[in-house]
């Protein structure tokens, strides 16, 4: 493997500056300064790097959704069953790198925020799609094309609503907890489809 860019390093510092910030701040309130306070940089270098306060948060929203997909390809590997490839894609989305108090508080900001800024809602329709199909598909053996939208539809509000509860709450989120939960939901709604 070889070595690292400073312009990477730099890139992904200032990425977890922005997290901490909009965890602060709030994502509509949070400035270029506050970023660079917290990734312990300059504003200047923030423009520099990215070009504005939108192509730094739509690169944030990048940087999650790259997460996941590992926490799901993770899973995926280690999957033997198609439970197991279900589960994977339910539990992925509470893996222990992804689902943090700042990171729970950046989503939900990104999804209340992403219908007032074009490259924001490209990339929540591009992961509301991602989901939707990898549910669709391990879905199929288990639940009926009839109810596979209205099974997809409870899961997927599901983990929206765990990661708004998160994000909402005086403690900090439980990854394995959220998993253990979220294992026992799709279970429960394999054996009991809608009628």
């Amino acid at each position: 493997m070889g070595r690292r860019k400073i312009r990477d390093i730099r890139h992904e510092e200032l990425i977890e500056g922005t997290i901490r910030a909009v965890q602060a701040k709030g994502f509509a309130a949070v400035t270029m300064a506050d970023i660079a306070h917290e990734a312990g940089s300059t504003a200047p270098s923030i423009t520099y790097y990215f070009g504005s306060k939108d192509r730094l948060m739509e690169d944030t929203m990048r940087h999650l959704l790259r997460l996941l997909r590992a926490a799901l390809l993770a899973r995926y590997r280690a999957a033997l069953t198609p439970e197991e490839r279900l589960l994977a894609v339910v539990e992925a989305n509470f893996a222990d790198r992804l689902f943090t108090p700042a990171q729970c508080a950046l989503w939900t900001q990104f999804w209340a925020n992403a219908p007032h800024a074009p490259g924001l809602a490209r990339l929540h329709r591009i992961n509301r799609a991602r989901v939707a199909s990898h549910l669709d598909h391990e879905l199929a053996p288990f639940v009926a094309p009839e109810h596979r939208a209205t099974v997809r539809h409870v899961l997927q509000s599901y983990m929206d609503g765990v990661w708004l509860e998160a994000a909402q709450s005086s403690t900090p989120p439980n990854a394995a907890t959220a998993r253990a939960e979220a294992r026992a939901v799709a279970r429960l709604l394999l054996a009991r489809p809608p009628a």
